[in-house]
């Protein structure tokens, strides 16, 4: 299903509903306004394979762009809200959109970012002249309905963003595909299903969510915001029957008054979904015996080569699997590319359709860095497989830091770090944090004749978070006389990292 079956889903019940404003997008609402959109985009040139993107925070309206991009065939790129002017227009241009939509708060961003733009960026702020114009807008079908595709951006451990761009399928849009498909095959979704949406919509799994609730027909109920106590107040308020999470959401919950968490117990919640992350053993564990057996894992990247899934029953077999293959098939590689037995630990590849045609937009390096001999995808992850097929990681991304359930990469902070006058060299990697899981800490090698120092410390975490948003940069600084280097003279930056959180 989409918006365009709202006679049959019934145009006035709710599509979109935001937890804290209580504003609602019924489904007649969402079929007219993506609709009208589309038709903006329409007759401004954009045809199948053009691109737009949006820059919005959690807000109603962020449905309506998706759904317009998606029925007609569009790509579009959802780009962080908490990013810089300058990170927001590399996004921008390199993922050559034609059109931005944005909000008021965000647009003074916006704005200071396409300077940085050599071609000209049509913009639409929701808040401002975005309502007017999509109402200016015909109701009527111009175009031909054919499914578009995100291109959201991974940096993989290059600090350089790249789109992960796939061809269009030539689907309508109304077909139940990718995490669709998932809801209705493992987690009963249907037009009954009642979704709680926790995250940045701007995020892959809550994007991809939201879609896939929809297509099965149900109501996604979104958070402008999270907060632990006001995500368990929504579960009973709305009865959601379906949740997605990661893991830090878990901690911050089981940390609430034990009294007035049983308190507010429910019976419509199914399924609670979590990914992005791995979860602590005993916050997991924690959460099952809380919520009862409808905790699912899921393991999967922006890029979409494969997936795995867990149930809490197998979970609690296997404790610290991801599950078995959903979609794909699992190999686990040596270093030369060779296929290794039950238990040996190796790179995670997934064998698919989806795997041999993803690309990152416009670097045909980085893509083949991802593929093997035969063809398989990986997302960078070190992992083995038991003998059912069950997949256990043991390494993440190298160098990624994964901070509440958010992909950061070093090589954007050492970038910036270096270009400080008295940076000589540095190293960025996470450090474990009881909230987070990780966050960014910065090892810094200093120009000769330059005292360290709690004050410069200080500065260079300034320093980084005038060019880059908080959440890349580092919180905690230490200073070294010379950092580890190998017989290359590069940093050995692994080297760098296993010395520090070993001490």
């Amino acid at each position: 299903m989409f918006p365009g079956d709202a006679d049959e889903l019934g145009r006035d019940r709710a599509a979109v509903v935001m937890v804290n404003s209580g504003r609602t997008i019924t489904w007649g609402e969402l079929d007219q306004r993506s609709r009208q959109l589309a038709n903006y985009w329409y007759l401004r040139g954009c045809r199948p394979g053009s691109h737009v993107a949006l820059f919005m925070e959690n807000v109603a309206e962020f449905a309506e762009v998706c759904w317009a991009a998606e029925r007609s065939g569009l790509y579009y790129t959802p780009i962080n809200s908490h990013l810089t002017s300058r990170e927001v227009a590399y996004i921008v241009d390199n993922s050559t959109a034609e059109c931005v939509v944005t909000t008021t708060r965000l647009q003074e961003t916006l704005r200071e970012a396409l300077h940085g733009v050599s071609r000209h960026v049509d913009v639409l702020c929701v808040g401002e002249d975005y309502s007017d114009v999509v109402n200016a807008q015909l109701n009527e079908q111009l175009f031909d309905e054919t499914a578009g595709q995100t291109m959201l951006y991974s940096s993989g451990t290059t600090g350089v963003p790249k789109g992960v761009w796939r061809p269009l399928s030539g689907r309508h849009p109304r077909e139940v595909v990718g995490i669709g498909a998932a809801i209705q095959m493992l987690w009963g979704g249907s037009p009954a299903m009642r979704y709680l949406s926790t995250a940045p919509l701007y995020h892959s799994a809550p994007m991809s969510f939201l879609l896939g609730t929809h297509r099965c027909g149900g109501a996604v109920y979104v958070m402008e915001k999270f907060d632990a106590a006001r995500a368990v107040e929504a579960l009973v308020e709305y009865e959601i029957s379906h949740s997605q999470w990661v893991p830090t959401m878990f901690s911050r919950m089981l940390a609430l008054d034990s009294d007035w968490r049983a308190a507010h117990a429910t019976t419509a919640h199914q399924f609670a979904i979590h990914g992005a992350a791995p979860c602590p053993i005993e916050v997991k564990r924690a959460m099952i015996e809380w919520w009862g057996p409808i905790v699912w894992e899921y393991y999967a990247g922006t890029e979409g080569p494969g997936s795995t899934v867990i149930s809490s029953q197998e979970w609690l077999a296997r404790p610290g699997s991801v599950g078995r293959a959903g979609t794909g098939t699992l190999h686990i590689l040596s270093e030369s590319g060779e296929e290794l037995p039950v238990g040996e630990i190796g790179g995670v590849y997934f064998e698919s359709p989806s795997a041999s045609t993803f690309e990152y937009f416009g670097d045909a390096k980085k893509t083949d860095s991802v593929r093997s001999p035969d063809g398989y995808s990986t997302m960078g992850d070190v992992g083995y497989l038991d003998s059912e097929g069950y997949l256990y990681l043991t390494d993440r991304k190298a160098f990624t830091i994964i901070s509440g359930g958010v992909n950061v990469y070093p090589q954007e902070a050492e970038n910036v770090l270096l270009s400080h006058t008295s940076v000589h060299d540095v190293v960025v990697f996470g450090v474990p944090d009881s909230d987070l899981g990780e966050v960014p800490h910065a090892v810094v090698e200093l120009v000769s004749g330059i005292t360290p120092s709690d004050e410069l410390a200080d500065e260079l975490v300034r320093f980084c978070r005038e060019h880059l948003s908080t959440m890349k940069c580092p919180r905690t600084v230490s200073f070294v006389d010379s950092l580890e280097r190998a017989e290359t003279g590069k940093v050995a930056k692994a080297l760098v990292r296993d010395q520090f959180l070993s001490q």
